[in-house]
């Protein structure tokens, strides 16, 4: 805009500038377009020298954020725009960072920070220097940050979790999101907080004193502070230029400030929690976590750590056995961690025994050597020679873990070595072997591990699926099959998937191994060419057949798991009207993502369809018909019936 233009014209150049363009057919959006552009462009000088307030209110309210946070930046909106500015818009972390860069000013943004969201707040600090990203050498130097606001912010970021330690009584529908949590992470995380806390390490000492946020402070460095320094460590460590990690780095908390906050070390602000089964498993673990980040707490804090332990072990009752529930596979993680959190935090003999025992009740790992993959050949030439290693399989799927923990275990002193001797003597043969090769334990523990007897017939504990070039070498293939379906692999979520699909693919299988095999894994995974000629010679002509068919082919992904055999046992005497009452289901019969699955019609009309294709198609076409529009098409002729809701061929046409 022309510094020329005289203070007469200013009313009349800002009404144009923000009336919309009109023709005569309403408004010419691209003249429209142009006004925009220009307005945007004027808007600054506009501003600057227009004091009438119905004026400049008009204009402030064509401002976008970014423009009017930069406007407070260098002084043209104030503080006397604010009622102007709020009336259409809420508080933005700019605007409160724009308008307190000018000391006369930095109380009223400050008054500006109840009114932000709380994810807000911090970024008043965060993005107070706005060419942080853009700064050049002929940049100015942003002004430095006022204390005031700065102490104001860092208050606001403190006062969640301070008001959470108050009333640690969770947030209406925050279980659901918390439930699956192993420790306290997400109620004291404070993100916000230890973010202002990172950018004052001259203050730590005082704030872990301050009456009111100390002890938030506390728990924030105890969790935060070494973590953080290690991966600021790294970070320079990756700069081209920057210094290499030490083997050994400083810790960022020093002697006098871990002695500082163990005020907050065992959470004792948690202890009187409801659920105590829960929560003290959840505490456990968060103090164990906080011990290996600052691992001069053993030392600085023993008899706290000790007596904490015994308190939630006890008031929990951790060492009361529960038996696994079906679908619960958080049950060995959980067992697996009070172990290694009691033997971290634990001088209890009788808790570090009992820790042992559950250990000894775990299911045994199922250890499988999976049969050579074609692709992996191709891409791995320089294969491990000891892959097949028993030690090297059990770490496939982490279920080396067990083993691992009770080597934790025995380098407790005070966990009793007949306790730790009756573990060993029911670990699985490549638990044994991986002691001998990876355990880092002390000498009686690794002695004792070596001293297990072992029977002479017994082998190694790993099921290993051979290709059909192996198989065939052997007296009984269909015997060796049946083995894999018997062994322990066919009950782990890892490993059973691997020997179903071994089995399935094999020319050796019969029907009878097929039939112990669930029916969503022959169906919609592995072979689903074979389930069709199964159940085409099952179904025959039989109308009550197909439609039972059909009727157990409406999937639930939390239904009951059928086997391939109980399948087609159903179908044997079933109609469709008992069928149905029985609601049984094929899990996950057309799981999304996994390769092919099965569409059919009382007419036979059975295909074999890509996974992009839906369970429930609705009223319509026969599926098949609807299956070619995304799907692969078996060589049959397209059934032209149409279907009810239930997706099951009515027309009588065969």
């Amino acid at each position: 805009m022309s510094e020329d233009l005289p203070k007469e014209a200013l009313k009349t150049v800002v009404e144009a500038l923000c009336a919309p363009a009109i023709s005569r057919d309403g408004i010419d959006l691209q003249a429209d377009r142009w006004r925009e552009e220009a307005l945007k462009a004027a808007l600054p000088a506009l501003l600057a020298r227009t004091s009438a307030k119905r004026l400049r209110n008009r204009l402030l309210v064509q401002a976008d954020e970014k423009m009017l946070a930069a406007l407070a930046a260098d002084g043209t909106v104030t503080t006397a725009d604010l009622p102007a500015i709020l009336r259409t818009r809420r508080v933005w972390a700019g605007l409160v960072a724009g308008l307190a860069r000018h000391p006369d000013q930095v109380e009223a943004a400050i008054a500006l920070l109840p009114r932000l969201p709380g994810h807000e707040v911090e970024r008043v600090v965060r993005d107070w220097d706005l060419d942080r990203y853009t700064r050049t050498q002929e940049t100015a130097p942003v002004p430095p940050l006022p204390q005031a606001l700065f102490d104001a912010v860092l208050e606001a970021c403190l006062t969640p979790l301070a008001a959470y330690l108050l009333h640690p009584e969770a947030e209406e529908g925050w279980e659901a999101v918390s439930a699956f949590s192993k420790d306290w992470s997400l109620e004291l995380g404070g993100r916000d907080g230890w973010a202002m806390l990172a950018r004052c390490p001259q203050r730590w000492a005082q704030l872990t004193a301050h009456p009111v946020f100390g002890a938030a402070v506390q728990h924030l460095l105890l969790d935060q502070a070494e973590t953080q320094g290690l991966e600021d460590a790294r970070f320079r460590a990756a700069d081209p230029d920057g210094e290499e990690l030490p083997a050994d780095p400083a810790p960022a908390l020093s002697e006098d400030l871990l002695l500082a906050c163990l005020p907050a070390l065992c959470l004792p602000e948690l202890a009187d929690l409801p659920n105590p089964q829960v929560t003290a498993r959840r505490t456990l673990h968060h103090i164990a976590n906080r011990v290996r980040n600052n691992p001069r707490l053993v030392d600085l804090a023993a008899d706290q750590l000790h007596a904490a332990a015994d308190a939630l072990v006890t008031r929990g009752q951790l060492l009361t056995w529960s038996g696994k529930q079906e679908g619960d596979h958080e049950f060995d993680g959980r067992v697996l961690r009070l172990a290694e959190d009691l033997a971290l935090l634990s001088v209890n003999p009788d808790h570090l025994a009992g820790a042992c025992v559950q250990l000894a009740r775990l299911d045994q790992p199922a250890v499988v050597f999976p049969k050579p993959s074609r692709a992996l050949i191709r891409v791995i030439d320089n294969a491990d020679p000891d892959n097949d290693r028993p030690a090297r399989l059990l770490e496939r799927h982490y279920e080396h873990r067990r083993v691992q923990t009770l080597a934790t275990l025995a380098a407790n002193l005070h966990t009793p070595r007949t306790a730790v001797a009756d573990v060993l003597n029911g670990l699985h043969p490549a638990e044994l072997a991986w002691i001998a090769e990876k355990a880092d334990g002390p000498n009686w523990f690794l002695a004792a591990a070596a001293a297990v007897p072992v029977p002479e017939d017994e082998d190694d504990g790993v099921v290993r699926l051979l290709d059909d070039d192996e198989l065939g070498k052997h007296p009984d293939p269909a015997a060796v099959l049946q083995s894999w379906l018997d062994s322990p692999a066919t009950g782990e979520i890892f490993s059973s998937s691997e020997v179903y699909r071994a089995v399935v693919k094999s020319r050796y299988r019969t029907l009878e191994h097929l039939r112990q095999i669930p029916a969503d894994e022959i169906l919609a995974r592995h072979e689903p060419e074979l389930a069709l000629k199964i159940l085409l010679d099952h179904c025959g002509r039989s109308t009550d057949r197909w439609e039972a068919l059909a009727a157990a082919m409406t999937f639930d992904y939390d239904g009951e798991k059928i086997t391939f055999g109980e399948l087609l046992d159903s179908l044997a005497g079933a109609t469709a009207e008992t069928y149905r009452g029985e609601h049984h289901s094929v899990t996950a019969l057309l799981r999304r993502g996994h390769g092919q699955g099965l569409l059919l019609c009382s007419h036979r009309c059975l295909t074999i369809c890509d996974q992009t294709t839906t369970a429930n198609l609705g009223v319509g076409r026969c599926r098949r018909v609807q299956a070619g529009i995304t799907g692969r098409i078996k060589r049959f002729p397209a059934c032209s019936s149409t279907i009810s809701s239930s997706g099951i061929c009515r027309s009588s046409a065969g």
